[in-house]
């Protein structure tokens, strides 16, 4: 989608795959079609089923998607470089969603009994910038791509690379509504804005996260080959910029920040659940970098030596990793024993074996190591997973889904809880598609998928999808039937 922004060795390919393969993939090319139920057959846990009618889609007014249910301020969410462009709160209450080319945040209402998502009229349903679509009006929100929720459910945090800016909102726990402050405390960017304070290493910001404990958020530039670090306010939600080198590290040696290796277009990162460790995924470097942070400061440092980098390709003082390239969506799972990485030209999710005490990754041997598209020697086999982009794990660890761009479809893989290793189900279980495709099931809104996530509770899945301007509901299998039940 944004080209331009990609370096000269990435953006060939990308672009290539983008614009042939991502948002238009006809019946011919997926094969004869595979007539579709009208009950589907019993799953296996995990499993996912879209909801009937406008229940399981809703779509930008502006696309007229049959079936879907229309909202406002959902023009292009999850663009290509927006693999954590959906948020849930922690409460289960709101689903937040960064929509592109509307330049805003999309709010929902989130019923925790049947998984429903319903928009609130006004302001209390979007913000964006310069109030578009009836929307609250908010600054530093041009092309917003990634948001992100603190654990106290208090505030979100929102990148936007055209503003090169991370905007900053207070949330009504009752309503989900957000609102901007108006005294520079509510965007940082990188040059001066209106409305914005001045921060540093913001060129491109991409990926936004929030430390489990609420003292630091986390924003990994595309553009500057940079990690931003800030200082939360748990009772107020205002960033701060630490000075000096504790504010931000760079791939390349720049006055005033830190140093890092292969952070070349952060585009994934996740924090453990412990708070000790920071991972990236850098898609130009094609590296899993392993960073440690410091939870009485939430200051960060690259692990040393070989420890810090696992690479696709070999490079001194890395580590050489398998099926890397353009490493992408970063996720850990809920015991925070495995690491796992979506890599868009590689089309594979990667496991990593993770020693809590250190922090250090290890990739699993054999097929457990990698699973992908197209058949490699030592990785399983996935099905419709080209360009893959979004990743989750549930949080009772059963399940990891993946979100291909490309194909377009969700792709359900099983995780073992005793390894960490992935097996995608087979058949119609495996995978959701948005067209007809033998032995899989039949999806809606799913052109150019690439932002997942799994509700508090286990029971639902969401996708944002970029070329249907559309989010999709799916009730997921959390209990394995019993045998003879139907």
């Amino acid at each position: 989608m944004r080209c331009t922004l990609l370096s000269n060795r990435l953006a060939p390919a990308l672009c290539t795959l983008i614009g042939v393969a991502a948002l238009c993939v006809t019946p011919a090319a997926l094969g004869t079609p595979h007539p579709q139920r009208s009950r589907p057959p019993v799953m296996a846990l995990g499993s996912l089923a879209q909801l009937h009618g406008p229940s399981g889609c809703l779509v930008d007014r502006s696309k007229h998607l049959r079936g879907c249910a229309p909202v406002r301020a959902l023009r292009g969410p999850a663009p290509f470089l927006g693999s954590d462009a959906l948020a849930i709160s922690h409460d289960g209450r709101n689903v937040y969603v960064a929509s592109s080319s509307s330049n805003a945040i999309a709010i929902f209402r989130r019923s925790a009994t049947t998984g429903r998502l319903t928009q609130g009229r006004g302001i209390t349903g979007c913000i964006a910038a310069r109030g578009a679509n009836g929307c609250a009006t908010a600054v530093g929100l041009d092309g917003p791509n990634s948001v992100a929720v603190s654990p106290n459910g208090r505030n979100v945090y929102a990148t936007s690379l055209n503003s090169d800016a991370v905007a900053i909102f207070r949330r009504n726990p009752s309503t989900g509504t957000l609102t901007q402050a108006r005294n520079g405390s509510g965007c940082i960017a990188n040059l001066a804005s209106t409305g914005c304070v001045i921060g540093r290493a913001l060129d491109g910001p991409d990926v936004v996260t929030v430390s489990p404990d609420g003292d630091n958020v986390y924003v990994g530039a595309f553009k500057g080959n940079a990690i931003a670090v800030f200082s939360r306010n748990t009772s107020t939600g205002a960033l701060a910029q630490p000075a000096g080198t504790a504010g931000c590290i760079v791939s390349t040696p720049t006055s005033g920040c830190a140093t890092g290796v292969t952070l070349a277009a952060p585009e994934g990162m996740a924090i453990s659940g412990d708070g000790n460790n920071v991972y990236v995924a850098a898609a130009v470097s094609s590296a899993l970098d392993v960073l440690n942070r410091n939870p009485s400061t939430g200051g960060l440092t690259q692990a040393a030596g070989a420890a810090g980098c696992i690479v696709e390709a070999a490079l001194t003082g890395c580590t050489t990793g398998r099926q890397l390239d353009g490493a992408d969506a970063v996720a850990v799972s809920p015991n925070d024993g495995d690491v796992y990485v979506t890599s868009v030209l590689s089309n594979s999710v990667t496991a990593f074996t993770r020693t809590p005490s250190t922090g250090q990754l290890l990739q699993q041997t054999g097929t457990s190591g990698c699973v992908i598209y197209v058949l490699a020697v030592g990785c399983s086999l996935a099905r419709t997973f080209s360009a893959p982009e979004g990743l989750a794990v549930s949080p009772d660890g059963a399940s990891v889904y993946g979100a291909a761009f490309a194909s377009p479809a969700v792709d359900v893989f099983n995780r073992s809880a005793s390894s960490g290793a992935l097996m995608q189900k087979p058949r119609r279980p495996g995978c959701v598609v948005d067209s007809p495709t033998p032995d899989c099931a039949l999806g809606r809104a799913l052109k150019g998928v690439s932002s997942l996530a799994v509700s508090p509770d286990g029971r639902y899945v969401y996708s944002a999808a970029f070329a249907s301007s559309a989010v999709g509901v799916f009730k997921r299998v959390t209990r394995t039937p019993r045998p003879g039940r139907g």
